[in-house]
């Protein structure tokens, strides 16, 4: 049994090519993994809130020390931790917005970024990533073409989401790209492309 977690952060609904994608990803999982139960979140429509000094604080505070209003303050962050943690496959839709990722994303990003839970420190000194384990396809999409070329120096969502997935402890990352979705010769076969370009390990 795979349990699959499809993250998505698009503003665009059921217009979105990164949720497309993503779903396209999803279908070729199920068909490699017929015994599968997924998970969805929409995290634009969740509305996760930003980090707050005060949540901050309590993040980096020994659970035992908590009292009751604290817990209840990082419940939701509890919750995203113990949903990654029991996946096996993460699908993160990822669309290129100004040259990085949607503030939902980056929202649920800081909320799982727990010390002593998803991630530690080694006797050296070093960061140590407890979420281990575990396959992550990033479906990516961009109006422009940011894999090569010019726009390849202003790609701050590839980049950014391997080291903190690596960070974390998920080193397995394979990023598909519906790119070039704006550009008169490229537009009407970038979806095509990127779905046939989608292999599951």
């Amino acid at each position: 049994m795979k349990r699959i977690l499809h993250l998505k952060s698009s503003l665009l609904g059921k217009e979105s090519y990164s949720i497309k994608l993503g779903n396209a990803i999803i279908e070729k999982i199920q068909e490699k993994y017929p015994e599968n139960e997924l998970e969805e979140l929409n995290l634009v429509e969740m509305e996760i809130p930003h980090l707050t000094p005060k949540v901050l604080h309590t993040l980096f505070t020994p659970s035992e020390k908590l009292n009751e209003d604290e817990k209840e303050s990082i419940r939701l962050s509890d919750e995203l931790v113990k949903q990654l943690m029991s996946s096996d496959i993460i699908v993160i839709g990822a669309p290129l917005i100004n040259f990085t990722i949607h503030t939902s994303l980056k929202a649920w990003i800081d909320h799982i970024t727990r010390p002593g839970i998803t991630f530690g420190y080694g006797e050296n000194g070093l960061p140590m990533g407890k979420v281990t384990g575990k396959k992550v396809y990033v479906a990516m999409s961009s109006g422009g073409v940011y894999s090569e070329g010019p726009g390849k120096a202003n790609d701050f969502v590839a980049p950014y989401l391997k080291a903190f997935l690596g960070f974390l402890g998920m080193i397995d990352v394979t990023v598909i790209r519906a790119e070039g979705l704006k550009v008169p010769d490229l537009k009407d076969f970038a979806m095509k492309k990127a779905i046939d370009s989608i292999q599951i390990d």
